[in-house]
């Protein structure tokens, strides 16, 4: 709308509303931040009761407008503080990016973004290093109370039976979800120990990821790819014609993830870290684009534990829920 809000966003490959009636998204709160601890540490349970919103936009212009992707640019203030937005939509992509940067100019202010949205569910899904977390998105218990903020890192999701919708973020880690508003917490502006802590510019992109289904249906690969994007780079001499597509290590599971692809500390091959993301069980095969010699389960500290079958460039494994597997891999023909 005029004042830079979203108030409606329509999923046209299921036919439905993201958003409930009414209501707007990607609405920047404020709160008034002043633990009764530590300043720089803790969020305190009371952190709302005192809020503020963000004034209506300033600006808003159309900065890209291409076959594959288009861009609104949004300028607005906060208290002392001004936010600019560029909101990127993207052909045949479900994800709606937030690229925004922030000169952020508050003391003893938390800020948020709230994005309501038309799903129900008591349970919201937390992304954690090697796995995943369920928290309650109400306060039924003292318990629910005292998890008003949740440690996320790339994504969290809130889904129902067959429709959910992800918040992805490239940089950020407090959450929480209450009813049916995800929010994600952006800054803060403590004064001890650092009296200027968070002062200044600041850059980073959150997303909305509507999708059928759970998280399970996508919202993993989409929140890697924000955070890690695909490299592109211009090489000469490379000819298009019969060329293949192929991946250095890959896995055939989509409920195990490839953390880490690094060479081992001895030099004796590459180690390749992954782990089971949806708690299931069962076979996964591991495919590189060379051929092997030799694999081994080894453990964190690159220690080989035992010899794993290889059938040219396979290497077959078995999984348990949120298991974390390092491997060995020599290469055939050389370390």
């Amino acid at each position: 709308d005029a004042a830079g809000d979203i108030t409606r966003l329509f999923d046209k490959s299921v036919g439905r509303e993201v958003l409930p009636s009414g209501q707007r998204a990607n609405v920047f709160q404020a709160f008034e931040d002043r633990p009764l601890g530590g300043d720089a540490w803790d969020i305190d349970i009371f952190y709302d009761d005192k809020q503020w919103t963000a004034e209506p936009a300033y600006s808003l212009s159309v900065v890209e407008r291409g076959p594959l992707r288009a861009g609104l640019e949004i300028r607005r203030r906060l208290l002392n503080s001004e936010i600019v937005q560029r909101v990127y939509l993207y052909r045949g992509c479900r994800r709606l990016d937030f690229d925004t940067r922030v000169n952020w100019r508050e003391r003893h202010v938390l800020l948020k973004v709230a994005f309501p949205v038309d799903v129900l569910s008591p349970l919201a899904t937390y992304d954690i290093q090697w796995g995943n977390v369920q928290r309650p998105t109400h306060r039924n218990t003292s318990w629910d109370w005292a998890r008003f903020e949740v440690v996320a890192h790339k994504w969290v999701d809130l889904s129902e039976g067959d429709y959910g919708v992800s918040l992805l973020n490239d940089c950020k880690y407090g959450h929480d979800v209450r009813g049916n508003v995800i929010r994600l917490t952006l800054l803060r502006g403590p004064t001890y120990p650092d009296p200027d802590a968070d002062q200044g510019e600041h850059r980073f992109i959150y997303s909305l990821l509507p999708h059928p289904g759970d998280w399970r249906a996508g919202s993993v690969p989409a929140a890697y790819a924000l955070n890690d994007p695909l490299i592109v780079r211009r090489v000469n001499g490379g000819g298009v014609g019969g060329s293949t597509s192929r991946s250095l290590v890959s896995v055939d599971a989509p409920n195990v993830i490839i953390e880490t692809v690094k060479q081992a500390e001895d030099g004796q091959g590459l180690i390749v870290r992954l782990y089971e993301n949806e708690r299931c069980r069962g076979p996964a095969t591991l495919r590189t684009g060379f051929p092997l010699a030799k694999a081994y389960r080894c453990t964190l500290l690159e220690e080989d534990e035992a010899p794993l079958p290889v059938v040219q460039n396979e290497v077959r494994v078995r999984v348990t829920p949120y298991q974390i597997m390092t491997l060995r891999l020599i290469p055939a023909g050389g370390r």
